[in-house]
């Protein structure tokens, strides 16, 4: 059922599609207080409150244009998709190592893989969804031609590190909370949230370079700008000071179009099996969720 859904509102323009989304977004905030409370919270230790109402409603385009980036014709994807400072990728390319993509739950996330398997082979790491309806939708729709998928595991973990080895590029969202033992506790805006450490080791391991990007979301439905940038950060150091390299990169990449980034992610959540008393020291307190209500 839900297929068919997309696949018809695949079909609107998206201008049409965002409109819907804006609505949605409102429509969910009104109506959910754990995520109201969370999406105020977050912005708020961000720094970026006053673009609340901008954000609400690209939270909601976020998740209709869906419909438009696994189900639309792909040429017709293309047309509405701008590319910036594509150079970098073809640099990185030429030195054979293999590049890993970093790419935060900002603009339209799912666009830069897409922008990037027209280029040639890409892997990229997803999290298999817990409901079995959705497996035919999404990983159908993301396993297009030059797209291989790696699921978020020991076995997709393998599939990466073979991508590099033989000189290919790999994608990984690394602002996604990881499992027990695959991450470090590093500050993220402000409060210390457990951080992947995988895109840290598989780069040691290769020598692969590492791009940031993301895909800004144009105003009034004019597409996407899929933007590539050099990672600047210093790689060295305790695996938490690592860690928070990563985070600093992106919360600069997250400066550059806030009110697009994904703020109702629960990132600061302790993951199964995973000691919160690390975090504690690190300046994390027990009343963040008293905090979070206050507001």
């Amino acid at each position: 059922m839900l297929v068919l859904l997309f696949r018809i509102l695949s079909k609107l323009p998206l201008p049409a599609l965002h409109a819907l989304g804006s609505a949605l977004g409102w429509l969910v905030y009104a109506c959910s207080p754990s995520y109201r409370r969370r999406m105020k919270a977050n912005m708020l230790r961000a720094g970026f409150a006053g673009q609340l109402p901008q954000a609400i409603a690209e939270s909601g385009k976020s998740i209709v244009e869906l419909a438009f980036v696994w189900c639309a014709d792909p040429r017709r994807v293309a047309r509405l998709t701008h590319v910036d400072n594509m150079e970098l990728v073809a640099q990185a390319k030429a030195l054979g190592r293999g590049v890993i993509f970093l790419t935060p739950h900002l603009g339209c996330f799912e666009m830069t893989a897409q922008a990037l398997a027209h280029t040639g082979p890409l892997t990229v790491m997803y999290r298999p969804p817990k409901k079995k309806s959705l497996v035919p939708l999404i990983e159908g729709a993301r396993a297009r031609t030059n797209l291989m998928l790696a699921p978020a595991n020991f076995s997709g973990v393998r599939i990466l590190a073979k991508a590099l080895k033989k000189g290919q590029p790999i994608g990984i969202l690394p602002d996604q909370v990881p499992q027990h033992g695959d991450g470090a506790w590093a500050e993220f805006f402000g409060l210390p949230a457990y951080t992947m450490t995988l895109p840290i080791k598989l780069q040691q391991m290769s020598g692969a370079v590492v791009i940031l990007t993301y895909a800004e979301r144009l105003p009034y439905g004019r597409g996407y700008l899929v933007r590539f940038l050099p990672f600047e950060q210093d790689l060295s150091g305790t695996i938490e000071q690592q860690a928070r390299a990563v985070n600093i990169a992106m919360e600069k990449l997250i400066a550059t179009c806030p009110a697009q980034y994904f703020w109702s992610y629960n990132r600061y959540k302790t993951p199964d099996g995973v000691s919160r008393q690390d975090a504690v020291e690190q300046g994390a307190t027990s009343d963040e969720k008293a905090e979070e209500k206050s507001l």
